[in-house]
């Protein structure tokens, strides 16, 4: 599934060509995605102009000249085609300008848009009860002792809990739990302070690798100019089951199972 990495690469992706065009045409090749399109998205987006784009933890935006927003998730095959050379099936949504053609593609369907008013973008039902953006100021040292103070589930779930931390996923999780030295297994509450910092630091340079290497191209994903990021070629564990830890620690990569999800972690250094 994409996650923030591969979102913000898809946002900066489609800014490059939309932010600032005026929307010309709009078609729907269906009636719906994972939910149905929006009532009168066709007629809302036509003839508007995009004034920005930008990402809220695993959704795109899309902001335009109508106090509206088109909020877009990309599910677990979804990605954006830029100027396509073929009409693909699975292209569910079409957005062209004078110059280009952006095309929602998504084989498995699970992905969807929504139309909202921008001045309430905070309300809308995901957002609301979001935790802060990892990239940003909200997340700090302090902020996640205060969150998980006394909780008794492991420091993995808790992280992939949104309320906790927006836009956080399964690989970006095992990864900097491994550089910040913690078992994904230990309970949140049970996590020293000065781990916690490590925490904040490790979740940040991370993410901030993985958007730069254009995110993690697993299966399906890959950047709306069809280039495959490159971030899994530095994977610490994921993935790496039965493989040998990174120098010097000589350790094991192993993979248990939590909240129904693989989580892999080095025994030997995440204590």
């Amino acid at each position: 599934m994409p996650e923030l990495p591969e979102v913000e690469t898809t946002v900066r992706g489609l800014a490059r060509y939309l932010d600032g065009e005026r929307i010309e045409r709009v078609t729907l090749n269906r009636p719906d995605m994972r939910f149905p399109f929006p009532e009168g998205l066709v007629q809302a987006l036509t003839g508007a102009t995009v004034t920005g784009l930008g990402r809220r933890a695993k959704y795109g935006l899309v902001h335009t000249d109508r106090a509206s927003t088109l909020v877009f998730h990309l599910g677990m095959s979804g990605r954006w085609r830029i100027d396509p050379a073929d009409e693909a099936r699975h292209d569910h949504l079409v957005i062209e300008t004078a110059a280009h053609r952006f095309a929602l593609h998504d084989p498995r369907r699970f992905g969807f848009v929504d139309l909202v008013d921008t001045a309430a973008l905070d309300g809308w039902p995901a957002f609301s009860v979001m935790g802060p953006e990892p990239l940003g100021d909200g997340l700090s040292t302090a902020y996640l002792s205060a969150a998980l103070k006394d909780r008794k589930a492991a420091i993995k779930l808790m992280l992939l809990d949104q309320r906790i931390v927006a836009g956080l996923g399964n690989i970006y999780v095992c990864e900097a739990l491994f550089r910040a030295g913690i078992d994904p297994r230990k309970p949140a509450g049970k996590v020293s302070r000065p781990a916690l910092e490590r925490l904040v630091g490790a979740i940040r340079a991370v993410l901030e690798q993985a958007i730069g290497d254009g995110g993690s191209s697993l299966r399906d994903y890959a950047r709306p100019d069809g280039e495959l990021g490159y971030f899994a070629s530095r994977f610490d564990v994921y993935g790496r089951e039965g493989q040998p830890c990174r120098p010097p620690c000589t350790g094991t990569v192993k993979r248990v199972v939590q909240g129904g999800r693989s989580t892999w972690y080095c025994p030997k250094c995440q204590r």
